[in-house]
């Protein structure tokens, strides 16, 4: 039995808003059946739906089962024969009264002991709503012995301030400690590799730092686009919806200082310092220089020609919201002074790949080394979130023969090499959430962190009349992306 399949979670309901909706089929049904089968919901779990959509309790179990991709286990099978379900509007008050009502029944007849996790699986501005509705219910705030968490799932907001009033809402019913912010990425394998790659093993944390790294690329492209999102992403871009959320988090994770303890808050301690470290780009000129946007353009072969972004349904024809971001950030602290930090993110970009990429400095006599091994890449660390999950080291290795050629090598671990299998992402935050495990989750300050650094770009943007720049769908973003990085005298790594 492997560690994750020992964490139970204790008696408790789980109340997910927005049941009926396109999250709760594709995420976090298919999540639920997968712990429920791990043996790791105990029988004291009792699942609760809420949506505006007109259901039974035996409905709500039919739908269940139907969205559900596996066989289910006995007990998915107990899990969804217990389950209940709350039609009504997420602002009218007897709504909730019939919550309360229905949490109560649960408590009597299953034992739940008072316990809740609410799910915010709805739109983002329907999140402050329930949460004021469920602090006038008086749902809450729990009792001695009690748990009562809040799970939200990103955007934490449109920018600071409005992430501020999203704040000011959750907390009239929550307090901090029971809110529990979700950003998936987080909980992948490889992302929770980073703390057991740097902090488990003695031969990397010595070269983590300026004296050995000469910069770190973080990467997260993907093939698609927007397609049928177009009305959702016009309100977004690239920047809010992968920038200011995946790409920090992983950053912060990556590049942060060794906590004290691997206890949740001291982790989270350190994530928002390296964010505090970041250099903010206040300066037109700085941005200017630094924050690189573009918008993809038909592109592709004749026989697989791909739509450009404005052709895209629910996309505005003359819109200028980016779909590609490239950054060079610097971050001011001991550790790190002087390695620039460069992040691009895309859609239909040639490779889907989220990967962060650690350079180290060339090597002083690389010169002396006869025929092309002068023109090597330099030595990197290549961590793979997705897709093929895992990391290589890459470095330079003497080809065999009788000439003396140097050309480079890797070593690659690839969590396929484990029999267990990874669990998906959802698995491990709902888990997380009901046993009340905060590491994963983001704190209020983490989330104004990274506003701070991104708010002034898209400020910038808004108010630049100069034409978005454009690049071809199966391209590496526009040119002025690779030029941020070959000023430095750098390229970024091509993925393949």
């Amino acid at each position: 039995m492997n560690a994750e399949q020992e964490r139970r979670a204790p008696a408790g309901v789980l109340v997910i808003f927005g049941a009926s909706g396109d999250l709760t089929a594709r995420k976090l049904l298919p999540a639920l059946e997968q712990l429920a089968d791990q043996g790791a919901l105990t029988p004291e779990v009792v699942l609760v739906g809420v949506a505006r959509t007109p259901m039974s309790d035996g409905e709500f179990r039919d739908y269940c089962r139907q969205r559900a991709p596996g066989d289910g286990g006995e007990r998915w099978h107990a899990l969804t024969e217990t389950a209940r379900y709350v039609a009504g509007g997420y602002d009218d008050p007897a709504t909730y009264a019939r919550l309360a009502e229905v949490l109560e029944e649960c408590d009597r007849a299953h034992g739940t002991a008072g316990n809740r996790v609410y799910y915010f699986s709805t739109p983002p501005r329907l999140f402050g709503p329930i949460a004021l509705s469920l602090g006038k219910a008086g749902l809450s705030r729990p009792d001695d012995g009690e748990s009562v968490r809040a799970v939200i799932e990103k955007p934490f907001g449109w920018d600071e301030d409005s992430a501020r009033e999203l704040y000011a809402d959750l907390t009239t019913a929550f307090s901090e400690e029971q809110i529990f912010r979700i950003d998936h990425y987080l909980a992948k394998e490889t992302v929770q590799n980073l703390l057991a790659l740097r902090f488990a093993n003695s031969i990397f944390e010595p070269i983590w730092n300026r004296t050995w790294v000469d910069n770190v690329q973080i990467t997260v492209a993907e093939t698609l686009g927007v397609g049928e999102r177009g009305g959702f992403y016009e309100t977004t871009g690239a920047m809010r919806d992968i920038v200011q959320n995946h790409v920090l988090q992983v950053l912060s994770l990556f590049l942060m200082e060794p906590p004290t303890s691997f206890h949740p808050e001291a982790i989270r301690d350190e994530k928002v310092k390296l964010l505090r470290a970041i250099r903010p780009l206040d300066e037109e000129a700085e941005i200017a220089a630094n924050a690189v946007r573009g918008q993809y353009t038909r592109g592709g072969t004749r026989e697989d020609l791909m739509a450009g972004y404005r052709e895209e349904p629910g996309v505005d024809p003359l819109s200028s919201t980016e779909t590609f971001v490239a950054m060079r950030l610097d971050i001011d602290n001991w550790r790190w002074t002087g390695v620039p930090v460069y992040v691009r993110t895309g859609k239909r970009l040639p490779a889907r790949v989220t990967e962060v990429v650690m350079q180290f400095h060339q090597p002083p006599q690389l010169p002396l080394f006869p025929g092309p091994s002068s023109e090597l890449e330099p030595d990197a660390l290549v961590v793979r979130v997705q897709p093929d999950e895992g990391l290589s080291l890459r470095f330079g290795a003497k080809v065999p023969g009788h000439a003396f050629r140097v050309q480079k090598a890797s070593m690659d671990f690839s969590y396929s090499s484990f029999t267990e299998q990874s669990p998906d992402a959802y698995e491990r935050v709902i888990l997380d959430a009901l046993v009340g495990d905060p590491t994963l989750f983001i704190r209020a300050d983490e989330v104004g962190r990274s506003w701070r650094i991104v708010d002034p770009v898209l400020r910038f943007w808004a108010q630049d009349d100069r034409p978005i720049p454009l690049y071809q769908a199966a391209t590496w973003g526009p040119p002025e992306a690779n030029a941020l990085v070959t000023r430095d005298g750098r390229n970024w790594r091509l993925s393949s």
